[in-house]
């Protein structure tokens, strides 16, 4: 009998640390892709955390430009106010990895005046070890189920991709030139169409990297009439048109035109190269401009495919910190289901002592 209840003992002990080892840790990135940034609305990261549980154990990765933000940690009464004066903690080097330790609330800012106030603050509320979900159950494969039938697609009513994708500047030879070739090519003309920059990003300093501007206008046809709109914060950014020598060099002084009101708006009235910065120190450097190619109205040739403007000393993207070093967070469910596989194992044995 003695040794029964040992065995139950052990058992037990055995099944509570595989429970234990079944609550995942994970790396949760702030802000997804967007990062740690000012974000184009005030609530940006409210949302972000309330789309996601926190657990003791689970890591912030905050991913910024060095220099331009940075992680505050404060009091609920600093987070309200938005003062990161006293905090709690402070990172300044990207990825910033934070791990949740206790329960309850935790409260994030920038310190960088202006930031905070405009919404790069983060609250979040960390619970007990959250245990990983077992895997959904398969469907019964007893009778099969009927294909759906395929629906028609139809295309996009309005796509600013109708013709061949214009390359968008790189490289770093400041020589050549963006101007189409002389031998363009008639094409079917099209209604002006808006272009967000940056799309749900915004106009902001890009956190994933210094050509992330560049990425989104590869692909675009811009002509005259299209408009662009930039999408940022009172007093935190602006919009600068400037020449090609200026976007080099990032220098923001005696600006084609000067925009400081969001959403600004700007019509591309004129053929050629058009070259756009934002005028607050740093971002510009960090990533911050963007250089388009306009194509006359008439035609629909894109820009033949040169070197272009690349920003001075632009910092390397972050990269998220994860588990294994390469950013990816645990897969759901995977320690549940050996969990219970072993589980079932010592209860077996249990049930079989005792019969």
């Amino acid at each position: 009998m003695e040794k029964r209840l040992n065995f139950v003992l052990v058992a037990t002990f055995a099944i509570a640390a595989l429970l234990q080892s079944s609550f995942a840790q994970r790396d949760y990135v702030v802000g997804d892709a967007l990062g740690w940034v000012v974000p184009p609305t005030p609530s940006t990261y409210a949302t972000w955390a309330a789309n996601n549980t926190f657990g003791v154990g689970d890591t912030l990765v905050f991913n910024f430009v060095n220099g331009v933000h940075d992680v505050v940690k404060v009091t609920k009464a600093n987070y309200d106010s938005c003062n990161a004066g006293n905090p709690l903690l402070m990172l300044s080097n990207s990825p910033a990895n934070v791990t949740l330790n206790e329960t309850g609330s935790h409260y994030f800012i920038c310190g960088f005046t202006g930031h905070c106030s405009a919404g790069q603050k983060l609250a979040v509320n960390v619970s007990a070890a959250v245990l990983s979900p077992a895997p959904a159950p398969q469907p019964s494969t007893s009778a099969p189920q009927p294909s759906p039938r395929p629906q028609p697609t139809t295309p996009p009513a309005s796509s600013p991709m109708p013709f061949a994708p214009a390359p968008t500047p790189q490289g770093g030879s400041p020589s050549p030139s963006l101007s189409p070739s002389p031998s363009t090519v008639s094409g079917p003309t099209r209604s002006p169409m808006t272009y967000i920059v940056g799309d749900s990003s915004g106009w902001t300093v890009p956190s994933n990297g210094a050509s992330f501007y560049q990425t989104w206008a590869n692909g675009k046809i811009f002509m005259v009439g299209d408009i662009l709109v930039f999408n940022y914060v009172t007093g935190i950014h602006d919009v600068l048109e400037v020449s090609r020598a200026s976007y080099q060099q990032c220098i923001s002084s005696n600006p084609i035109s000067n925009f400081t009101t969001p959403p600004t708006r700007v019509t591309l009235r004129t053929a050629g190269e058009h070259y756009y910065i934002c005028g607050v120190p740093g971002h510009c450097t960090a990533g911050q401009q963007l250089a388009i190619n306009v194509s006359s109205s008439s035609t629909a040739t894109p820009p033949s495919s040169t070197s272009g403007p690349t920003p001075p000393n632009n910092p390397s993207s972050p990269s998220p910190a994860g588990d294994n070093n390469n950013g990816t967070p645990p897969t759901p469910g995977a320690a549940s289901l050996t969990v219970a596989g072993l589980s079932a194992t010592f209860v077996s044995l249990i049930v079989a002592v005792f019969m």
